[in-house]
């Protein structure tokens, strides 16, 4: 069967694929998503949670810029909690437990009822380019043809997967499903490296064998704060989750049997996650910690199934019990679904351009964990990002390159394409040199203009966005222009916050610099002035004084950020030979042969790229620019 109804394929429904399908198709191309199992599609085969420390951060973005996964996680939501509360703005972060079968459901239904979206169950086994290096079509399993402009790829942790339980290893996908065969083979037969990345996942266990009198609740914030900016219900905590430690003992099993474990037996080849390690890894690399946090979530309101996250192991299954039993309010647990370590194939982020298609084959996107990432998060903000761009080839229209100074998407990116990755990447706060600016509650201002542009914002959505910056941008003006002289009210206010008295006027902005919130000092206005001050709505009050309290900050950024922008504005020629140009390290010259750079911006990024370098490729470019004025 051979079908040319189609213009964009993408390949795996998993966080990556539904968020690059479905932009694919609201942008108004046709596209068929392949998946190896419908059941299967948004699945978190590990964690049942979306966001944490700075993935909430990507999951506001993608949602600010039309995406779905904040839409889904607001209607799956177990129990939320804000991240960080006691550190800066910054690093505030949101995550939320989800029912993951909820969320499950609700994305399958969203993908079934999109316009020009049609979603098949298949398995990929090969790609065909024509003549010229470009993408042709994809082939089934069962022989069927998709003729299409564009393909993206995202396939998660499936792609010639491989599943390890002390000494059993066999082939096999993420959650029991079955490993993706062929397809690598036809990825590297077209010039496409391949490279082995390794992940685990904790066990699920029976609640009911918990005892939780032994653990320490973990409730969630009384104030739910929505991912979607166009989620207005109020949303509620319908579950508590549960803190364990791990202790000498549980720690001694785990010493004495390491070479059971097939991370230390030497089966795995593949890199595994350094920020999300498994017991094993923690009890060799932290020896002298005493005991490690689990945090022990469930996995939906309608299952007995329970997550204990920080206990990712690959040890054989009857160590697997002891280890846990070993744990306070665990002594008769039992293990629902054993953890395992998976290896998978992956691609090379180097060999990618910006827009996330490769550099070897004109029309192939990439995405997720194929990509090198770790989580949900980043592989559904690549995919979006995939999605637009594999659309806006097939539409012959400009694609689309988030820098880095507008959002963790586009550091997250940029960091792939220029730096590369060695194990799997999570995306962090300390990964953004502009943190500050990137906040998790400013993501609306920063990328609902770029959505609205793409054409992924509605015009209801839209007015909401523009009434909301309008609040912002009198409420501050208010505060700052608005001066109280020095009254006893005033002065309450300043001595409750340990604060030296007001002897002259001042206004209501630099009392918000000085830690008075807002509600007092509406209250104060009041006081001062007989009249009534109407409280805007809570997100608007948090913006206004986030930007007021770090306005300092903020603008000594936006002068870096300028910097930069200058230097990612000198787009270099297409097709340098950097081996000819004089005076750059060999070191220098083979990266940027390798990644290509588009800016001298994205060239001060590259690792082994020296400033003395950068300097050379700038005296070259001039005489470059200079030959050509010359002509």
């Amino acid at each position: 069967m051979t079908s040319s109804e189609f213009e964009i394929a993408v390949i795996g429904g998993g966080h990556a694929g539904c968020e690059a399908a479905l932009v694919a198709a609201r942008l108004g191309c046709k596209v068929v998503l392949l998946t190896m199992s419908l059941d299967g599609i948004a699945n978190m085969p590990c964690s049942p949670s979306i966001g944490g420390t700075a993935k909430g951060h990507l999951v506001r973005e993608i949602d600010a810029l039309g995406g779905q996964m904040g839409k889904q996680t607001d209607l799956a939501m177990l129990q939320f909690r804000m991240l960080n509360r006691g550190k800066g703005a910054a690093v505030h972060s949101p995550r939320a437990q989800t029912d993951r079968s909820l969320y499950h459901r609700n994305m399958k239904n969203v993908l079934e009822q999109t316009e020009n979206l049609v979603v098949k169950q298949a398995e990929v086994k090969g790609l065909t380019v024509g003549s010229n290096s470009e993408i042709r079509s994809v082939v089934t399993q069962l022989g069927c043809e998709y003729f299409v402009a564009a393909v993206v790829v995202a396939t998660g942790t499936a792609l010639n997967g491989r599943i390890f339980v002390g000494q059993h290893a066999f082939f096999g996908g993420p959650d029991g499903t079955r490993a993706a065969a062929g397809l690598s083979q036809s990825l590297e037969a077209l010039g496409v490296k391949l490279r082995r990345l390794k992940t685990g996942t904790p066990a699920r266990v029976l609640r009911r064998s918990i005892d939780f009198a032994k653990l320490e609740e973990q409730e969630g914030d009384e104030k739910v704060v929505p991912f979607s900016f166009e989620t207005k219900q109020e949303l509620v905590n319908s579950v508590v989750c549960h803190i364990a430690y791990t202790n000498e003992s549980t720690h001694t099993i785990i010493r004495q049997n390491l070479n059971k474990s097939a991370v230390y037996s030497g089966q795995i080849v593949g890199v595994g996650p350094r920020y999300c390690p498994s017991i094993e890894d923690k009890i060799v690399r932290f020896a002298n910690k005493e005991r490690h946090q689990l945090f022990i979530e469930p996995m939906g309101q309608d299952t007995q199934e329970m997550y204990v996250q920080g206990m990712s192991t690959s040890m054989p299954e009857d160590l697997q019990l002891q280890i846990y039993r070993s744990i306070e309010g665990f002594e008769n647990v039992q293990i629902m679904r054993p953890a395992y370590a998976i290896e998978y194939d992956c691609c090379n982020p180097l060999d990618l351009c910006p827009t996330l298609e490769t550099k070897k084959i004109e029309g192939l996107f990439s995405a997720g964990q194929f990509n090198g990432t770790s989580g949900y998060e980043e592989a559904a903000a690549q995919g979006l990002v995939a999605g637009i761009n594999a659309a806006h080839k097939v539409l012959q229209r400009p694609t689309l390159v988030l820098p880095r100074s507008s959002s963790y998407i586009g550091t997250l990116i940029d960091d792939l394409v220029t730096k590369g990755c060695n194990e799997p990447y999570r995306v962090m706060t300390s990964r953004s040199e502009h943190r500050l600016l990137l906040r998790q509650d400013n993501a609306d201002a920063r990328l609902t203009p770029i959505g609205r542009e793409l054409g992924l914002i509605n015009n209801d959505r839209w007015r909401t966005f523009s009434r909301k910056t309008a609040e912002i941008k009198t409420e501050t003006e208010w505060l700052k222009k608005t001066m109280i002289p020095p009254c006893e009210l005033l002065n309450q206010l300043l001595d409750r916050i340990g604060n030296e008295r007001a002897n002259n006027a001042i206004s209501l902005g630099d009392l918000v610099k000085r830690g008075i919130s807002y509600p007092d000092l509406a209250n104060l206005w009041r006081g001062f002035s007989g009249g009534e001050k109407m409280l805007p709505a809570l997100e608007v009050i948090e913006r206004v004084e986030i930007d007021i309290k770090y306005e300092g900050y903020v603008e000594k950024q936006r002068s870096q950020v300028e910097r930069m922008q200058r230097a990612d504005g000198k787009i270099l020629p297409p097709g340098i030979d950097y081996h000819k140009i004089d005076g750059l390290r060999l070191e220098a010259r083979e990266k940027l042969s390798e990644i290509m750079p588009r800016s001298v911006g994205q060239v001060s990024r590259i690792s082994g790229v020296s400033p003395a370098d950068i300097s050379n490729l700038l005296i070259w470019l001039a005489k470059i620019s200079r030959k050509d004025g010359g002509q």
